[in-house]
């Protein structure tokens, strides 16, 4: 028998208080972080759906684990709990704990960049853009046609285009330094990749000698996508599908802080020895030593169970489900969102809901701020914002999609907060034309989104 109710497969045993404010306060606390609700202290945001990342609930099993954290210096009992964990999942030898995903980024990304490199993604997040272009390397993307569609419901839209990468590889040849498939694709509207697709950009980076990397911070989301709506793995377990995925990559990126289910953390897995060997040395000057990196025992016992706890399939069901019945309510109300929903987030296209504002005005701001003045809903810019270039006369090159993604946290908020924020969309639609656009006041050469100012345009 199928209910409509959301049920949560867990049940509460502590909570946070979340700090109810008026409009009128909100909007001046977002004077004060100058509409930039990065800039926002926490305890002025009702619904906070900045991101995902490091912003789960842990289990009553996480925190017992935590308990047994084994601190030494070097080879900790907590050190080889979380390496079995990891070298059971991606099959891989070497394993290198870091604090978060960008630290691993930036020590596979620094040691293989540099001038005349490329590097080669579905899409490139922002710390994953940052930290290829900070090495002198170029970042390029080329997700599958269908992605350029985003209402439509083809499943796979964080696929890689093949033809165009086998034309890039013409192009550039050697002076490849790695193709990375990212799963889910976030920067693409959190949508998955196929396991038909990894195998074919596996067997194509094979061919040339070129490094197939998988950024799998989301592995097990993808997972469910794929055993849903990939014909051959409805059989296979959510975990199965996983390490058959890992089995075609030659090294694996992971932020913890996603489907890790826990604050903080992260690793890189190798399967080369000479490159794990030049990745270690980056990661004792920058981390830490090679059996904890930038994590305490306690951070290694928590991400050991969570990577277990991610592919429990109540769990999956429940996180992709909640996440979807958000994105279907606010698709019933007109509003374009990318589709099909994906597993951590609803991806609103501000450009087609504010088509009064033009593309350098930045849609996506206007709509982040709105929803946080609205009803107290913190959200992020993925636009001209946070991935917008500047010609040499300085006018904007945009970025292809206008977008602000409602990033929902893991095992957090419940099914009447996902209603209130349906409700926050009401209001919104029913003001859009009133919207202004804003201009950029100040801002930093690298990820300008996290610390940038703005003000409306009057």
């Amino acid at each position: 028998m199928q209910f409509k109710t959301i049920i949560e497969p867990f049940r509460i045993k502590s909570v946070e208080p979340i700090s109810l404010s008026t409009e009128d306060e909100r909007l001046q606390y977002l004077k004060n972080a100058h509409f930039n609700p990065f800039l926002l202290k926490s305890d002025q945001v009702l619904i906070d759906f900045l991101t995902d990342s490091g912003t789960s609930a842990m289990s009553n099993n996480q925190w017992a684990a935590m308990m047994q954290g084994d601190e030494s210096y070097a080879g900790a009992r907590s050190w080889q709990h979380f390496e079995h964990t990891v070298s059971e999942l991606t099959g891989m030898a070497f394993i290198l704990p870091t604090h978060q995903g960008r630290a691993a980024e930036r020590i596979l990304y620094g040691h293989l960049g540099g001038t005349g490199k490329y590097f080669i993604s579905n899409t490139h997040f922002d710390t994953t853009r940052a930290n290829i272009e900070f090495s002198g390397a170029t970042a390029i993307d080329i997700p599958v046609p269908q992605a350029a569609d985003l209402e439509s419901d083809y499943p796979f839209k964080g696929n890689i285009d093949t033809d165009k990468l086998q034309q890039l590889i013409i192009q550039y040849g050697e002076n490849i330094a790695g193709v990375i498939l990212t799963v889910t694709n976030n920067s693409g509207g959190g949508q998955p990749a196929s396991m038909q697709n990894a195998k074919e950009v596996s067997a194509i980076c094979k061919r040339h000698g070129i490094l197939f990397i998988l950024d799998c911070c989301r592995i097990a989301e993808n997972s469910y996508f794929i055993k849903q709506n990939e014909n051959g793995f409805q059989e296979y377990s959510f975990k199965e599908i996983a390490q058959q995925m890992f089995a075609l990559a030659d090294a694996a990126v992971m932020s913890s802080k996603k489907d890790a289910l826990v604050n903080m953390g992260g690793f890189l897995t190798l399967r080369n020895k000479t490159l794990a060997d030049a990745c270690t040395q980056l990661l004792i000057i920058t981390e830490g030593y090679t059996t904890y990196g930038g994590l305490s025992g306690r951070d290694m016992e928590a991400i050991a169970v969570g990577l277990n706890e991610v592919f429990d399939a109540d769990y999956l069901k429940y996180r992709i489900t909640s996440t979807r019945y958000l994105g279907e309510k606010i698709k019933s109300k007109g509003v374009s969102i990318v589709y099909p929903v994906g597993g951590h987030a609803v991806y609103v296209d501000a450009k087609k809901l504010f088509q009064h504002i033009p593309v350098n005005q930045y849609p996506g701001q206007a709509l982040v701020c709105e929803l946080y003045k609205t009803g107290g809903v913190r959200s992020v810019e993925i636009g001209s914002v946070m991935f917008g270039k500047y010609d040499a006369n300085r006018n904007l090159i945009p970025a292809p999609y206008e977008l602000v993604r409602l990033a929902i946290p893991r095992r957090v908020y419940t099914q009447s907060h996902i209603d209130y924020v349906v409700e926050v969309f009401d209001e919104i639609i029913k003001n859009k034309t009133t919207v202004k656009g804003f201009q950029i006041t100040y801002e930093p050469e690298f990820l300008r989104h996290f610390t940038a100012h703005f003000k409306p345009i009057d």
